[in-house]
Order: structure tokens, then C-alpha cells, then sequence
């Protein structure tokens, strides 16, 4: 029986799991030492440690995958997305190894992985496109000279960036400078390589896409469009099938140019074509994600066709099982469901969740990667589940999601749910006869009145403990989750708790107005200011990151700066970085 080694984690690859059960397929799961009791690795046949937390120590390396390939006999491996889902040297690496990749060409995500490239291709086969630079800049200066020739706003892309990061939109001179190095800082965390590349920015834009299947017989197969215009920092949280309130003309252009672009680069496997709106009807292709879409379950609801499966059929050499686009059938909502608190500014929230109570009934599908009791790591992306709505109608559709979100509790990390209720009742986005989401709306347009949820506490580090036996005269690692040894040498845990909240009251006692404290769990990446220097109140002073996006400190009072913690740092919420002594 093929195995299909799943390069990814959390509720993709509990998804490919389920989809290589469905086929016939049997499934290897791997692991960073956080994940160890992860739903996939409890769902997989079998489950491997990669040894590590970092993305660089698991997820991200390759030779360590390619090992537990070749022990676990693997002979397929699909990436899911994010992580090495889009990295070209990956994909020729598990062909050099033998095995089928589940994707499209390594050659084939190198020119659309490339910005540039992708979009020189577009305009080869007249795809509409906005102004942009025919290649990478290669300083903030030259951005800054494109935003003064072409006018703002403009988008600082990464060349070889996808899913948001390493995506900033400047709307002022002034800021180009920054966005262009957070960007550059971005891409090479996310993806390895910093190149920039920049082009106009449509005013009040709508993300649209399309789905496309491609087999190796040449067949390419666009499945409908997905709007996904509800974003915050780039990132997608509420998408919908098919894209509502486009024209005829408009969805048959989207259509057309997603198969115009795939067919000149020669795509196979499932990809999406996206694209912005704007306000106009100005239509602007924007870039081709070699890989599946978190948002895929959606178009799976309206079209019937399982897109994981078509992957796993495409990567055999089968021909689609389908020949035409088929025509929707009702209407679908993905809502994401992240550990991030939306009335603090969606700050990443990991930890324990204590409790987690999904919605059913006629029309919901669950996606999930956690369960009562899994661990939100603070080093990965903050997608826990995902909630799927459909009906017959997008008003049924919402209605449905109305219910299915007030039926659905989470504890012990917060969660965007609040905000998601509060957009179902929103007229912005539900009305019959009007749409005025756009991709920056929640910045601009959305008065967030989500209430602050309450800090949860972790009780547990997020690791594993690992001691080594000997069975038969063997030597062997014994990796076990730190949690369970704490509970064997922990006779009473409720006193370890206390404890723990009595020196949480302390800290806080002793909290001193001139305290800069981290706002969130992660890694301080860099200092914008030296020690010693004199701040005004609302600078920028520093940037953390955690669950892969980037959140800015500002200074909360003028004065001195006295830094306390160093750049690179891993970094609890409400830990003291620096003091700010003023007059």
C-alpha cells in the first residue's frame, strides 16, 4: 500500500489524513516536540518526531523529512500549505529521493514562486495587471522613487513570498521605508529569500480567486471563484464560495486568465489564480499559490469535488475526474478560527485549550487540527479550526453561520469567534444588494467593539522532556510530553497552580509605570531604538513576533530608554523588555 508522508501539522494535515483514508492511502504524520500529543499525530497510522520546536528545527527541514521518508517508507509526501508547500527545492528534493510529490512541478513553482516572473506571464497572455517593477528593488530608496512616479498607495510584495507574509501595503511616504524592511524581514523568516518587488495598490480592493485543477494530460479545470476580502495584516479570515456581486464579464475574465496563466506555465495539481478588485471594477491579477488554499473546503461544498483527492489522483498520473468547470451549487462560508484576541488587535493567544465545543446541524462541516486539551504552540501559525457553512442561498448560508458561531465555545485561549459573530451581523457584509468589504476594511472601516478576553495562564511548557532507556542493551531516546511528568512528580497539582497565581500577583504588584512589557508571547526580533535613547510616546520602539506575524511596541510614555531583554529572545506575555524613565 502507497504511504503519503504529510510535511505539515495541525488541521491540513488532519485534513490530508482523512483524505488518504478515504483513497485507500496510508498516512505518516510528523511532529515538532510540541505537537507530540497534536490531533494529527493521534489520527496518522503512524507519527514521527522531528525533534525540535523551531520551523527551522522541524517542519522546515528538509533533510529530516527526507530520513523519516525513507524509515517510515513512505513513497508520496504532500505539504499541505505553508512551511515548504511553495519551495521549489523541496520539491526536487523528494523526487531526487524517489518519491511522488504532491504538487505541481518543481520547475513550475520556481516562475510563479517568482513574483516577476508570474507576472511577466500574465502579461504575456493579457491578463489585466497594474503598474509594477519589472523586477525585485533593491532598496527602500527605489521603492520610495516607484511611489513618488506611480503614486501610493503602493504594495511592497515578496517576490517569493505567498499567504500574506512578507506583504506590506504603504499608504504615505513616510512609511515606505519601514514597511519596504518589515517585509524584507518577513519574507526571509517565512520563506528564505527577502527580495521585494512593488507595484500599485488599487484603492478599496476585493480579493477575488479561482480554483484551478490541472492533471499531466494537459487538462486544466477551473473549479469557481472564492472572495476573500475579509483580512487583518494580510491575513484571510473569513472566506466565501462563489465570489458574491461580481458581472458576467468579470467572473468569465477571472476564469479565463486563470487558465491563460496556468497553461502558459505548464501547471499541474491544484493551485489557485488570485486576483484584486477594486472599487472601479479595475480587475488586477495578483499572484498563483502553487499549493492547496486553506480555504479549499469552501469551493469542496459547492462544486462536490474533494480537491485533496484530485491532488492525490494528479500526483498518480490519473486524469481528473471531472472535464468541465461544474456550476455552483448553493453557497459557502469558511470562517477561520484562530487563537488570536480580536479586541487586542488580533494578538496571537497560545496555550491550553480547556475546552472546545464545535457547532452541528444541517450545513456545517468542521475542519479542526485541535481538541479539548491540545496545545496552541506560540512558534507556529495561530489556525486552530476551521468552520465551514453552506446553503442553498448566501442568505441561507448566513443564517446558518449565525447559529452554527453562537453555538460554538472555546476555553482556555481566545479566540477571533466574537469577531466572527460580529461580522454576521454585519450590513457591510451580509446585505442583499451591497458588498463593502475590501481587504483593508478591518482597518479602516470596522469599528471593533470585540471585548478583551481574559488572559489565560499555561500551565505546561510547551515541550518535550527527553531521557534516554535501554531495552535489550540498546540504547534509545525516549522523548515524553513534559506535561505528563509533571503530573507523576506533582502530588497535588492545585497547589502548583496556586503558587503559580500568587507569584503571577506578585509580578504584577511590582509593575512599575515605566515598564515596556510584551504584549505577547513570542520572540523579540529587533530593537528600533539603543539603549539610552530618548523616545516620545507612541514610537515605535521595537517589533515581536509570534505565530508568524509581526506585532509592533510602541512607547506608552516619553523618557529615557533602559532596554532589559535581548533581540532574539523568546519572550512570556507581560514580561518586562525595557523601562522608560521619564521626567
Amino acid at each position: 500500500m502507497k504511504k503519503v508522508l504529510i510535511a505539515n501539522r495541525g488541521e491540513i494535515a488532519v485534513r490530508i489524513i482523512r483524505a488518504c483514508r478515504d483513497y485507500g492511502l496510508q498516512s505518516i504524520a510528523v511532529y515538532a516536540d510540541s505537537d507530540i500529543n497534536a490531533q494529527h499525530v493521534q489520527l496518522a497510522d503512524e507519527a514521527y518526531g522531528l525533534g525540535g520546536n523551531s520551523p527551522a528545527e522541524t517542519y522546515l527541514n528538509i533533510p529530516r523529512l527526507l530520513d523519516i521518508a525513507k524509515r517510515s517508507g513512505a513513497n508520496m509526501v504532500h505539504p499541505g500549505y505553508g512551511f515548504l508547500s511553495e519551495r521549489a527545492e523541496f520539491a526536487r528534493a523528494v523526487i531526487d529521493a524517489g518519491l511522488i510529490w504532491i504538487g505541481p512541478e518543481p520547475e513550475t513553482i520556481d516562475i510563479l514562486g517568482d513574483k516577476v516572473k508570474a507576472r511577466k506571464i500574465a502579461q504575456r497572455v493579457g491578463a489585466p495587471l497594474v503598474s509594477g517593477t519589472e523586477e525585485p528593488v533593491k532598496n527602500a530608496e527605489e521603492a520610495l522613487t516607484f511611489a513618488e512616479k506611480y503614486g501610493l498607495p503602493i504594495a511592497i510584495k515578496a517576490a517569493y513570498g505567498g499567504g500574506g507574509r512578507g506583504l506590506k501595503i504603504a499608504w504615505r511616504l513616510d512609511e515606505v521605508t519601514e514597511l519596504y524592511n518589515s517585509a524584507v524581514r518577513e519574507a526571509t523568516a517565512a520563506f528564505g529569500r527577502g527580495e521585494c518587488f512593488i507595484e500599485q495598490f488599487l484603492d478599496k480592493p476585493r480579493h477575488i480567486e479561482a480554483q484551478i485543477l490541472a492533471d499531466k494530460h494537459g487538462n486544466i479545470i477551473v473549479l469557481g471563484t472564492r472572495d476573500c476580502s475579509l483580512q487583518r495584516r494580510n491575513q484571510k479570515l473569513v472566506e466565501e464560495a462563489p465570489a458574491p456581486f461580481l458581472t458576467d464579464h468579470q467572473r468569465q475574465r477571472i476564469h479565463q486568465a486563470a487558465q491563460d496563466i496556468c497553461t502558459s506555465a505548464r501547471y499541474t495539481g491544484a493551485g489557485t489564480v488570485e486576483f484584486l478588485l477594486s472599487v472601479d471594477g479595475t480587475l488586477s491579477f495578483l499572484e498563483v499559490n502553487t499549493r492547496l488554499q486553506v480555504e479549499h473546503p469552501i469551493t469542496e461544498e459547492t462544486t462536490g469535488i474533494d480537491i485533496v483527492i484530485e491532488q492525490l489522483r494528479i500526483a498518480e498520473g490519473k486524469p481528473l475526474s471531472l472535464t468541465t468547470t461544474p456550476v455552483p451549487s448553493g453557497h459557502s462560508f469558511e470562517f477561520r478560527i484562530n487563537a488570536e484576541d480580536a479586541g487586542k488587535g488580533f494578538l496571537p493567544t497560545p496555550g491550553t485549550v480547556t475546552l472546545f465545543s464545535p457547532p452541528s446541524g444541517p450545513g456545517i462541516r468542521l475542519d479542526s487540527g485541535v481538541v479539548k486539551g491540545s496545545v496552541i504552540p506560540g512558534t507556529f501559525d495561530s489556525l486552530m479550526a476551521k468552520l465551514i457553512v453552506t446553503g442553498k442561498t448566501r442568505q441561507q448560508a448566513i443564517a446558518r453561520a449565525q447559529r452554527a458561531l453562537q453555538e460554538f465555545n472555546i476555553e482556555g485561549v481566545a479566540s477571533v469567534l466574537p469577531f466572527h459573530q460580529t461580522i454576521m451581523q454585519h450590513p457591510d457584509f451580509i446585505s442583499d444588494d451591497r458588498f463593502k468589504v475590501h481587504t483593508r476594511w478591518i482597518e479602516t472601516d470596522f469599528i471593533n467593539q470585540v471585548k478583551i478576553s481574559p488572559r489565560q495562564e499555561n500551565p505546561y511548557p510547551e515541550k518535550v522532556t527527553r531521557t534516554f532507556i535501554e531495552i535489550d542493551g540498546r540504547r534509545h531516546q525516549l522523548g515524553l510530553p513534559t506535561e505528563l511528568l509533571q503530573e507523576l512528580s506533582l502530588s497535588n497539582l492545585g497547589q502548583r497552580l496556586m503558587t503559580k497565581n500568587a507569584n503571577s500577583a506578585t509580578e504584577e504588584t511590582i509593575t512599575t509605570p515605566n515598564q515596556v512589557s510584551a504584549p505577547i508571547s513570542g520572540i523579540l526580533q529587533s530593537w528600533y531604538v539603543q539603549e539610552g535613547d530618548e523616545v516620545k510616546q507612541g514610537d515605535v520602539i521595537a517589533v515581536m513576533e509570534a505565530m508568524k506575524m509581526e506585532t509592533q511596541l510602541t512607547a506608552h510614555r516619553s523618557g529615557k530608554i533602559i532596554i532589559h531583554a535581548k533581540e532574539g529572545s523568546y519572550q512570556q506575555a507581560g514580561n518586562a523588555l525595557a523601562s522608560i524613565n521619564g521626567d
